[in-house]
């Protein structure tokens, strides 16, 4: 045994047998009771993945009687301390995945039926099938179980002993695991075949223990990892995609050791989309219903998944021959395991990491091709040249002098990679110079010579030494060394001059070269074929074209050019296209055109070309390898969406919106896919929730602004910009007569809605007969057809809008609704269940149906139930309680004649039981009681004449944001800062003493800052632009004081100095995030200066201070190098806006220049004087400064410098006698 190493006893199983199994367990007394006897049926059950002792071990976790520590696994012994991996540690990750590059299933080497041990308090064996193959050791429930209960990596077993009684141990790097056979005989065949397969495993591992991976370099086998919910289960599971393969872990640590829980093959799997935050991975055997912890999230884990089927789909057969040579089977620039890339000019085979860096190179270093997926490339010819060059040879002339210092590994970083394939191919810094290097004549004589030989080394020594591949030979017959080759009869001498035929030569780079944006080469695609194709045009296509302007042309996408010729006899092409001038690529709609698929190729010079084949399958793959030829390779994750449109364009982010930047840009349904200048990620924008999307200037600028975060697109040129704009105008709107293609709001409510509740809820809560009085019909059509045609640009106004043309609006929006708000599918089993006669049955069941419908059904069924809540709430006033709105919505929500009752009891129900059906939790319902009662004090106000229209009902905090601080509070257009402050005070009765400095403050949770509002703003302004992360509340404004004892004694108008400064990634993330930097500052009256340094004489910024809102604070997660700051927004005339950050060395300066920029912007007057007609209005004596006004609070600040002249020695005896 193993000191240390925990005994695995540990299945896994479903959640759902816990109650099932939890008892009988721990019922269990006498240990012959609990022995199985042989050849007994086993209970027939449901297959899962997991089993009883697993259950017991993760749910049975009974305290130690001794006090001792709680053993992890049931393990015999404490858990150890984690292990420390190196890279020939037999337990890592890199090699228990080492089998997951092809598809193809390692043989079974044995199998059979085993018994596993029993966990710890159990006796029970689990009798398993257990299988092993040449890369795991694995047992599953039963013979023909396609997933196994667990997975051991043969490379973690360091050795099998027998223990007796017909058992037998496997021991890993740090668990154990006791099977036990039918008898001797059949334990020691397990452990002879078990030693022979780990022993072989051993001497292949010793063999390349050069270039094993340490336990962090991982990651480079590994697509995508992390925790994710699995439907049936308690906690998160570990998934990792590698290769094609997707593994399921119990936590991370087994994910760190080798040891899971089974491996999904994914060439029979499918995956698709089911919410929000969901998705099912489907194969022929189970459905894997995954959660991930966001959308985003979701997002990545289904492409992960998709390009794992991809790659198991692909063709392996090629790889496999290539692997043939030892060589070959590991990168030849990192050493990475079963690389499935090539470049097939170099003769090298990559790993997928290093080949995204070789097409950085350009086609004229290196030509990438895939090992599985590119099949038309690789002839028998170009095979066979890989069987005689290969890794081995290309390496001893390209790395034959790589210091170690410079060599990489599986685990480098990308810009390491990038640094020594530039070194390696493009300088040609470590190859192995040939003799004759320097003497061009002489190389181009032995290049002629060495072709006519089957010496491919030195071939390509002397190509990538400088000869010429097309030199003169001298012979007429054979001109170049091609026809030499050929004239021999050297095929792979021939073979390695075409893939040549454009490459270029090493080089070193004199004094080094930065990269200039967009400068990188782009990746050689080849495809060829028949197109149809229009002239080319100048302005866009606004008319549909039929068959009979279509030519069929042959055209060729070769070495970054795209050709097109009469035919595929003609050597001289009609016309050429540059990628590297393409701008926009746009798969149009089938049938858009005469042809049946057609796609539109954009160009700098501002001209289209329309192309078309009539095999959609064809034209898809046009459309990918042209996108793949343009786009940069720093994009290149654009190109695996299913997009309409994929381009670059220019747009403007971060402190200089002067400059705009270059991204790249891939429309795709409704949301706009972004890769940005400075951004390695690409960030989707979910068009459909925007808050606003509009063009400013001349048809210049396309502004997006989601959740308040900003996007500028600039059109450069106009003809692929126009279309663009067009393009995402569609994509934003609503698409269809489903809920789901409707323009939404975060919370995923249509926008239509959600405006028409919103209305109602300000503006007729309790007007008679809501809902049931209809509207004028007229008015009815014409707003729908507002909404339905952009929600986003329609704002509902008391006066211009009545609310029963709103609220008949709504209804007749559910009435016409696609599917309906039930969904057809689950509508009669909404029906069925108002059957049901006991009630906790009923509401069982409809949180049940609840669960079953689509996100955006489920949140606006929750929504309108919500708003119906309400409305009943007011039934005295309205005439409407919960039977009557259930007899006007029952029908329309179920688009029935209104005949069947049981429409309408649905309703009922769920208003009358909306707390319980939509766990809404007692803290919610306070709050909507409490938003009720303000709206009936409102409307008791209007009832007497003081009630003023366009009143606004809010929530404040009194001093902190808590539920028993929460004041809802009616906002008249005309209130102030000051009078919401008084009347939150009010509120709870709290007399203001000498010195408290009240105030209303803005507080944005998300940039962890807050604003003091000025005591004459307006708050009704404020409240229609806070955000979700922003609310208000009334607390002391400690630092009042001190700045207006600061700011009497002052001498000068303006303030000057030195603070840190940094700009801040715009609002969609564009933008440098360059850390905090000194730089110097003046603001006077009329603006704020930015200067790099004090000497300097020309600011390299300068602001509105009237366009500038300061906020206290500086999120943490920035780092700021002190503690004393401020966050800045500006916003122009054009409403684009910026955002950085100033930090102050002192408490004291932070003070100065929060009270001078609070001075300029308000003319002086920071606090109210005395003579407040708040404070004239109000009983009791406002005395928080006494019966004196210390220091003139208005007036010119020379006036409030006389005022304190006497005491500018000591400004303090202002206080003193207070």
């Amino acid at each position: 045994m193993v000191l240390g190493a925990a005994t695995d006893d540990s299945d896994y199983e479903d959640s759902t047998w816990e109650e099932e199994l939890a008892g009988p367990a721990g019922d269990m007394a006498d240990k012959e009771d609990a022995e199985p006897v042989t050849g007994r049926p086993r209970s027939q059950r449901v297959n899962s993945l997991f089993s009883e002792d697993e259950l017991i071990e993760d749910y049975y976790n009974a305290p130690p009687a001794n006090g001792g520590s709680v053993w992890s696994d049931n393990s015999p012994s404490p858990r150890p301390p984690a292990p420390t991996f190196s890279s020939s540690s037999p337990g890592t990750l890199s090699d228990s995945m080492e089998g997951t590059a092809t598809a193809q299933l390692s043989p079974t080497i044995k199998a059979g039926w085993l018994d596993k041990n029993p966990p710890q308090g159990s006796y029970i064996y689990q009798r398993r099938w257990v299988k092993l193959d040449a890369d795991y050791l694995r047992y599953f429930d039963g013979e023909k179980d396609p997933y196994s209960k667990r997975f051991i990596p043969v490379s973690s077993i360091s050795r099998i002993t027998s223990i007796g009684d017909q058992k037998f141990e496997v021991i890993t790097n740090n668990r154990n695991f006791v099977f036990r056979a039918e008898s001797d005989v059949d334990r020691n065949e397990w452990i002879r075949t078990l030693q022979q397969i780990v022993e072989e495993r051993k001497s292949k591992a010793l063999e390349r223990t050069s270039i094993s991976l340490t336990i962090n370099g991982a990651t480079d086998l590994v697509d995508k990892s992390g925790f994710l919910e699995l439907r049936g289960f308690k906690h998160k599971l570990f998934v990792v995609v590698a290769g094609d393969k997707v593994f399921l872990y119990k936590n991370a640590e087994d994910y760190r050791l080798g040891i899971g829980i089974t491996y999904i093959e994914m060439n029979l799997g499918n995956v698709k989309e089911v919410d929000r935050r969901g998705f099912d991975l489907t194969t022929p055997y189970r459905i894997f219903s995954f959660s991930a912890d966001s959308d985003q999230e979701k997002e990545e884990w289904v492409e992960a998944m998709q390009q794992s089927i991809s790659e198991a789909l692909s063709n392996s057969e090629v790889a496999e021959r290539i692997w043939l040579v030892e060589s070959n089977r590991f990168c030849a620039d990192c050493g990475s395991p079963k690389p499935d890339w090539a470049s097939i000019n170099l003769c090298v085979v990559i790993c997928k990491r290093c080949a995204g860096e070789h097409r950085g190179l350009g086609p004229g270093i290196t030509k990438v091709r895939s090992l599985k997926m590119d099949r038309k490339v690789w002839t028998e010819e170009l095979i066979e040249l890989f069987h005689q060059i290969g890794n081995a040879v290309a390496n001893q002339f390209w790395a034959a002098n790589v210091p170690p210092s410079e060599a990489i590994t599986p685990t480098s970083s990308s810009q390491e990679r990038r640094h020594f394939l530039i070194a390696k191919y493009r300088e040609g810094k470590y190859r192995r110079y040939h003799p004759l290097f320097g003497n061009q004549e002489e190389l181009n004589r032995a290049l002629c010579a060495a072709v006519t030989t089957s010496d491919l080394a030195e071939t390509q020594a002397l190509l990538f030494c400088g000869a010429a591949v097309n030199c003169a030979t001298g012979d007429p017959q054979c001109p170049t060394p091609l026809a030499l080759a050929e004239k021999s009869g050297q095929r792979l001498q021939m073979e390695f001059l075409l893939h040549n035929k454009t490459s270029e030569m090493p080089r070193l780079e004199v004094g080094g070269s930065e990269e200039k944006p967009y400068s990188v080469p782009l990746p050689s695609v080849t495809h060829n074929g028949f197109l149809y194709k229009t002239p080319s045009m100048a302005k866009p296509v606004s008319e549909r074209k039929g068959q009979e302007e279509f030519s069929r042309r042959w055209c060729t996408l070769q070495d970054g050019i795209l050709s097109y010729y009469e035919n595929d006899r003609n050597a001289v092409p009609n016309g050429e296209i540059k990628v590297e001038e393409i701008v926009c690529l746009v798969n149009n709609s089938p049938h858009t055109h005469g042809i049946e698929s057609t796609f539109e190729v954009y160009i700098e010079t501002e001209r289209l070309y329309l192309f078309g084949l009539e095999s959609p399958d064809s034209a898809r793959e046009w459309l990918k390898s042209i996108a793949k030829s343009f786009v940069h390779p720093r994009a290149e994750e654009l190109l695996a969406l299913d997009f309409e449109r994929i381009g670059r364009l220019h747009y403007k982010g971060g402190l200089n919106l002067e400059r705009a930047k270059e991204g790249w840009f891939a429309l795709a349904g409704s949301v706009l896919h972004v890769c940005f200048e400075d951004s390695e990620r690409q960030e989707p924008l979910q068009l459909r929730k925007l808050q606003e999307l509009s063009i400013q200037g001349d048809n210049e600028v396309l502004v997006l602004v989601e959740r308040r975060r900003t996007l500028y697109i600039q059109g450069e040129r106009k003809l692929d910009f126009l279309g663009w704009v067009h393009a995402i105008q569609k994509a934003a709107g609503s698409s269809g007569d489903t809920l789901s293609e409707q323009q939404l709001t975060e919370s995923d409510v249509p926008l239509l809605v959600d405006r028409c509740i919103d209305y109602i809820t300000q503006c007729g809560l309790t007007s008679e007969g809501i809902y049931r009085k209809s509207g004028q019909n007229s008015k009815t059509t014409s707003l729908l057809e507002m909404l339905r045609r952009d929600a986003r640009s329609v704002r509902l106004k008391e006066g211009e809008h009545q609310v029963d043309d709103v609220a008949n609006t709504l209804k007749r929006f559910f009435r016409d609704l696609g599917d309906g708000l039930f969904t057809r599918q689950w509508g009669q089993d909404w029906l069925r269940a108002t059957a049901l006669e006991d009630e906790e049955a009923k509401i069982s069941e409809y949180r049940r149906l609840l669960g079953t419908l689509p996100t955006v059904n489920r949140a606006t069924l929750k929504a309108l139930i919500n708003h119906l809540f309400r409305v009943q709430r007011f039934s005295a006033e309205n005439q409407m309680n919960t039977h009557n709105l259930a007899i006007v919505f029952g029908p329309t929500l179920f688009q029935t004649d209104g005949k069947d009752y049981k429409a309408g009891r649905v309703v009922e129900d769920l208003i009358s039981h909306y707390v319980k059906i939509f766990n809404v939790n007692d803290q919610e319902m306070k709050k909507q009681q409490d938003e009720i009662m303000a709206i009936m004090k409102m409307r008791e106000a209007a009832s007497s004449g003081t009630q003023q229209a366009g009143d606004f009902i809010c929530t404040v905090y009194l001093e902190e944001k808590k539920t028993e601080a929460e004041q809802h509070v009616k906002i008249p257009a005309t209130m102030t800062a000051e009078e919401l402050t008084f009347e939150i005070l009010d509120r709870r009765k709290i007399v203001m003493k000498e010195k408290d400095y009240w105030s209303c403050f803005e507080v944005n949770e998300r940039e962890e800052a807050e604003r003091p509002l000025h005591y004459s703003e307006k708050v009704l302004p404020i409240l229609h632009c806070l955000g979700t992360e922003s609310y208000l509340v009334v607390k002391k404004q400690m630092s009042m004081e001190n700045m207006l004892i600061y700011l009497a004694s002052r001498v000068g108008d303006c303030k000057h100095g030195m603070m840190k400064f940094r700009e801040e990634r715009n609002l969609l993330g564009l933008g440098l995030s360059t850390g905090f930097h000194d730089r110097y500052f003046i603001l006077n009256s009329t603006c704020l200066r930015l200067y790099k340094e004090v000497r300097s004489h020309k600011p390299e910024k300068e602001w509105p201070v009237r366009n500038l809102k300061v906020y206290l604070g500086i999120k943490k997660k920035l780092r700021p190098p002190t503690c004393w700051g401020f966050t800045v927004f500006y916003e122009n005339e054009k409403h684009e806006k910026q955002q950085w950050y100033l930090c102050c060395d002192t408490q004291a300066d932070l003070r100065e220049w929060f009270a001078t920029f609070l001075h300029v912007q308000n003319g002086g007057a920071l606090w109210p004087s005395e003579t407040s007609k708040v404070r004239a209005s109000r009983s009791q004596q406002d005395s928080r400064l006494g019966n004196i006004s210390l220091i003139p609070l208005r007036g010119n600040e020379s006036e409030m410098r006389s005022s304190v002249a006497a005491f500018a020695t000591d400004p303090l005896t202002l206080l003193r006698n207070v």
